[in-house]
Formats: C-alpha cells, sequence, structure tokens
C-alpha cells in the first residue's frame, strides 16, 4: 500500500537534511509521496522536487506558516500551494525577515538571564534557511551553555519559558487567506499544541480545511478525538513526522506513515478551491 509523510523540514529551514538527504532517506523508508513544509518559506521545494528526480517519489509543494492568536503560536500547513506565485515568495520573504528579529529578542532575553549567546552563532547554523528556536537550541548546545535541546526548551524558549518571544504577524485567517490565495489547501499542524480544542472550530469558521491528525506526539486517543472531529466538521485528516533531521534524531522520516489516499483528497480539495 502507498503510503506518505506529509510533514518534512529541509535545511532551509530548521532541518539539517539537504533536498538530496531526505530524498534518499524518504525512499528508504518506503514512502510513495512526502510534503516538504519548512517554515515560512519555499526555497527548498524546487530543489526536493528535483532531488527527487526519476526515482518515483512524489514530492508535494507545502509550507508551514506560523502565526499569533490570543498570545498563542499557531502553525498552519500550506499543501499543493503554487509555490512560485509571485504575491507568496514576497510575503514570505517578510515573514523570514521577521524571524530574524524575533531571534535578536530572544537573544536579547537569554542574555538578560545570563546565558552569553551570540546572535551570529545562531545565524550561522540557519545559513541561508528560514531562522527559528531550534537553531538557537542548537547553538546553546553546540556552544556549551546547555546540556540538551530539551533543556532548551524545557528551561528557556518553550511556549511558556521566560525568554519565549511570540513576534509573528499573521493571524490564523490571514495564514489560511494567504494559503488559499497561492491556490493551497490549509490545514491545522499539530493541534494538540493549542491545548484548546474549542479554537479549531474558531480556525474552521475562518476557512481552515484540516487537521494533521497523525503525529508523533498525539496518543491514540488524541488520534482517534481529532479524526472524530474532522469527520463531524467536514475536514481533511493529514499526518507526518514533523522530522528535523539530527536537530530531533528521536524523530525519523516515516515514524508517521499516512495512507496514499489522504493525499488523493488532499488533491481533490485543491481542485474544488478552483
Amino acid at each position: 500500500m502507498k503510503s506518505a509523510d506529509l510533514h518534512l523540514h529541509t535545511i532551509f529551514s530548521d532541518g539539517t537534511y539537504t533536498p538530496e538527504e531526505l530524498i534518499s532517506q524518504s525512499l528508504k523508508s518506503g514512502l510513495s509521496a512526502i510534503a516538504v513544509v519548512d517554515h515560512d518559506t519555499v526555497a527548498g521545494l524546487a530543489p526536493t522536487i528535483a532531488a527527487a528526480g526519476e526515482s518515483g517519489l512524489e514530492v508535494l509543494s507545502g509550507v508551514e506558516i506560523s502565526a499569533e492568536y490570543k498570545n498563542q503560536e499557531v502553525h498552519i500547513l500550506g499543501y499543493l500551494i503554487d509555490y512560485q506565485d509571485k504575491a507568496f515568495l514576497e510575503k514570505t520573504a517578510s515573514l523570514k525577515n521577521n524571524r530574524i528579529e524575533r531571534v535578536y529578542k530572544i537573544v536579547a532575553k537569554l542574555n538578560a538571564l545570563g546565558i552569553p549567546l551570540d546572535p551570529q552563532s545562531v545565524f550561522d547554523l540557519a545559513a541561508s534557511g528560514t531562522v527559528g528556536r531550534l537553531h538557537i537550541a542548537r547553538a546553546l548546545v553546540k556552544g556549551g551553555l546547555v546540556r540538551s535541546i530539551y533543556e532548551v526548551f524545557h528551561k528557556y524558549i518553550g511556549d511558556n519559558g521566560p525568554a519565549y518571544v511570540l513576534g509573528f504577524r499573521f493571524s490564523p485567517q490571514e495564514a489560511i487567506e494567504f494559503i488559499k490565495k497561492a491556490g493551497g489547501v490549509p490545514v491545522l499542524a499539530h493541534p494538540y499544541t493549542l491545548n484548546n480544542d474549542e479554537l479549531i472550530l474558531e480556525f474552521v469558521k475562518l476557512g481552515l480545511m484540516g487537521l494533521e491528525v497523525y503525529y508523533p506526539e498525539h496518543s491514540q486517543g488524541a488520534v482517534n478525538f481529532y479524526l472524530e472531529l474532522a469527520r463531524q466538521n467536514n475536514l481533511l485528516v493529514t499526518g507526518g513526522s514533523d522530522c528535523h533531521g539530527k536537530a530531533k534524531p528521536e524523530v525519523r522520516i516515516g515514524s508517521i506513515k499516512v495512507p496514499y489516499a489522504l493525499v488523493e483528497k488532499l488533491k481533490e480539495a485543491k481542485e474544488n478551491l478552483k
């Protein structure tokens, strides 16, 4: 049976796999299709599609847009977007700059807590990719300032941490509309992180079309709950590993596999948007 992993990151955001490595690992995992959903950028899509070449592995275009709602971070996945759309590219470029500003703010908070992190060490790790909290965590560990990435998030930069900064300029509604304008299908990423399932229904009213039901940190009970929620609200169902390569080595490509039938439903939904 054909299967897919619909949540993968590359070096173009906060993953460590190059497009070539991503394709190689995906093939080893026996996948038929993958979706690259780098944070606030589509720069990795063309090289990943090129790397897949004649391998038979299907690469779906995607993006993971960061938004905020009621002082909470919300991630909206956009599937099957036109990643060459000029307006889309201009907007994601502004989001990349927003992320740079956020790093400076988080580092300033870390410095105030007595952690002497140089922001340049974070940007060096990110290279040309969109920079994020995982880069900050890796820089802290690499510099010997903190023992593990888990500790960084748990103690300092997690959503409730003393050095956490929101700072995203998109609302969920804007993210949903932004994705649809680029011909894509908007899906809520890892809904468990909201800690408030009533928000999902608010997002559905704003045009949300799907839920990422299958996710490494979703218990079977959570999966069953979100499947039923999707059924009741006529939402698409997706899933993926959220693999970031060696940055999160415990999460492997293909550790979450969804039936290819879910990819076909995404494609049908995209056609219905036209």
